[in-house]
């Protein structure tokens, strides 16, 4: 396991690099292939191929869906500074956490299946399994969410091997729904020293919108608004023309998505000769808890416990492609993938030990469900 991982760190797959994302995409899908996976790309011309490995089961009923994605946060030759390496009991690297560990696990997952089916001289036994890798998922799935919907379609459940939460692994049976608003403000320039009154600055107007926007977080109903971006202006003895902020938002509950837009659509320029634009909304839905996914998490709990794992679950403000097939209704259960820390840090890195435990594991869902 760790020589394949190794080698899936090390080709490295930015978002913004569909060469890099195409070449990973094709050493997984052969080796999805190698294990009976009939292997299809969903072509793309911005992001990489979309990769599908479908794997026939003889047990009736839909398939099972096993959902990751082959994109990274990391830029290109990020692995010149930061090298895979093996250090204390942990796997360290770029993109080995989020989600290259998780992506092993599927594969190891099915070959044990296998390989437990030739010993016992029968075949798996288990339903379909379609595994599904979109790559655009960190920068928001514009491309790979309506392929994950319609394959989804065909599943009766989704197991979500983004990575777990916490050193103890918790699965994650909910999460926030993720979206993002543009405030852009056109004022008026001028000569900060000479027409100073003939001025009307954005960057003025956009504080205040900003200060409006925060008071839109409600806490206890699991709200979060973040003026994240600020930018404007050219010179500091230039009455700004222009500004813009790009504000994250956080939903727990669906049902707040319109509230929020309708308040974000209200926003009035406080400066009358200010012209304001806003934009965007929400990008990913809430993964609401729901009994289906409880359900699923009791057997994964019950499957823990045959192996040593005991398993609890945990709520994310993160989001992942697991958002969309919840919102959907189907039964979905999130962060099977490694034990570790550090997503999108230089500190990411995944527990080795734990590695074995987590591919039985999700062995055992695939065969019981």
């Amino acid at each position: 396991m760790l020589e394949t991982l190794k080698r899936f760190v090390w080709v490295e797959s930015p978002s913004d690099s569909k060469a890099d994302v195409d070449l990973f995409g094709q050493f997984v899908a052969h080796e999805f292939e190698r294990i009976g996976g009939k292997i299809t790309f969903d072509r793309q011309e911005k992001y990489g191929n979309h990769l599908k490995a479908e794997f026939a089961g003889s047990a009736p009923g839909k398939p099972v869906l096993l959902l990751g994605h082959l994109d990274t946060v990391w830029p290109r030759h990020t692995i010149a500074g930061m090298p895979f390496r093996m250090d204390a009991g942990r796997a360290y690297g770029p993109g080995v956490y989020d989600m290259k560990a998780g992506i092993l696990l599927m594969l190891y997952a099915l070959r044990a299946i296998q390989a437990s089916a030739r010993n016992a001289g029968k075949d798996t036994g288990q339903r379909p399994v379609i595994v599904l890798l979109d790559t655009d998922e960190e920068v928001g799935s514009t491309t790979g969410r309506p392929l994950v919907e319609a394959t989804a379609r065909e599943c009766d459940a989704v197991l979500v091997m983004e990575p777990s939460q916490g050193p103890q692994g918790f699965l994650k049976t909910s999460r926030k729904g993720v979206g993002a608003f543009t405030l852009r403000v056109h004022g008026q320039a001028s000569h900060a020293g000479v027409d100073f009154e003939k001025g009307h600055s954005a960057i003025v107007e956009l504080s205040h919108q900003i200060l409006k926007v925060a008071k839109f977080t409600d806490l206890s109903r699991g709200i979060t608004v973040n003026p994240g971006v600020v930018q404007g202006g050219t010179r500091s003895n230039v009455v700004a023309a222009e500004a813009r902020a790009v504000v994250d938002i956080r939903i727990t509950h669906a049902a707040d998505a319109a509230v929020l837009e309708q308040k974000f659509a209200a926003l009035r320029p406080v400066d009358p000769h200010c012209r304001l634009e806003v934009s965007g909304g929400l990008n990913r839905p809430p993964m609401e808890p729901n009994e289906a996914t409880a359900r699923m998490f009791r057997i994964a709990q019950q499957l823990g416990q045959t192996i040593g794992m005991t398993l609890e679950e945990s709520s994310t403000g993160g989001g992942s492609d697991g958002n969309f097939t919840a919102a959907m209704g189907i039964p979905t259960l999130d962060g099977l993938g490694a034990v570790g820390e550090g997503a999108h840090a230089d500190r990411e890195s995944v527990v080795i030990e734990e590695l074995p435990r987590r591919a039985a594991l999700l062995a055992g869902l695939v065969e019981t469900l």
